[in-house]
């Protein structure tokens, strides 16, 4: 009888973990369904501008974009359950106050080096709106630079988003020439540019940035 009686008071107590788990699940969940879509069972576009409303931040606010990183989110502009279930789970976030208060070290998380190193490909990837696409348009491409980078590197992105405005050669961007942008703003001293060697295999649009830059400054 004793053996019994231990079983059932361990049992018990592993139970109410998982109880409190499976409460927290029911309130992501519901948390979720307040602003998803009846039809799709998707946190749609409008959806989120709601939940952007309620957070008090613009849709385009970079900690949006980092949300989504966070889920793993695959199709820019809508969260699917699992994705919000495994993105508010990390969070420790059931609610839209507790969202708020975790988005200061969702900021602090993604802008470690490692991480950075994952987010910033993933927010290229994230403006691939149509399956098979590989490149993305100028202005969507100066428009993500300057949400993404221009908090570490302002000077280095004003000027090549000005050049990007202003060259007519290239119509859209692809994934070399991304992460190239972002190698240039971690290795090459600016405004010097003095250790810029183009013998380095860089994308044809730096060195072509480079010569810009060059000739305005003369």
């Amino acid at each position: 009888m004793r053996r019994s009686s231990k079983k059932s008071s361990s049992s018990s107590a592993a139970a109410v973990p998982t109880k409190a788990v499976s409460k927290e699940i029911e309130r992501i969940d519901q948390l979720f369904f307040t602003y998803a879509d009846s039809s799709s069972s998707m946190i749609d576009p409008e959806g989120i501008e709601t939940l952007c409303s309620h957070l008090e931040v613009p849709h385009t606010d970079v900690r949006i974009l980092m949300l989504a990183w966070k889920m793993g989110c695959e199709k820019q502009g809508y969260f699917t359950l699992d994705e919000w279930r495994t993105g508010m789970k990390a969070l420790r976030a059931d609610s839209i106050s507790k969202l708020k208060k975790a988005f200061p070290e969702l900021v602090q998380e993604v802008t470690r080096s490692s991480n950075f190193h994952d987010f910033y490909p993933y927010a290229f990837r994230y403006c691939l709106t149509e399956d098979k696409k590989k490149c993305i348009e100028i202005p969507v491409a100066c428009e993500l630079l300057n949400l993404v980078l221009s908090l570490q590197f302002r000077p280095q992105v004003e000027k090549l988003i000005n050049y990007l405005k202003h060259q007519n050669e290239y119509k859209v961007i692809n994934m070399d020439q991304w992460m190239g942008f972002l190698r240039f703003c971690n290795e090459i001293n600016f405004p010097s540019l003095d250790n810029y060697d183009a013998d380095q295999a860089w994308p044809l649009i730096l060195d072509n940035f480079v010569e810009w830059l060059r000739a305005n400054e003369n």
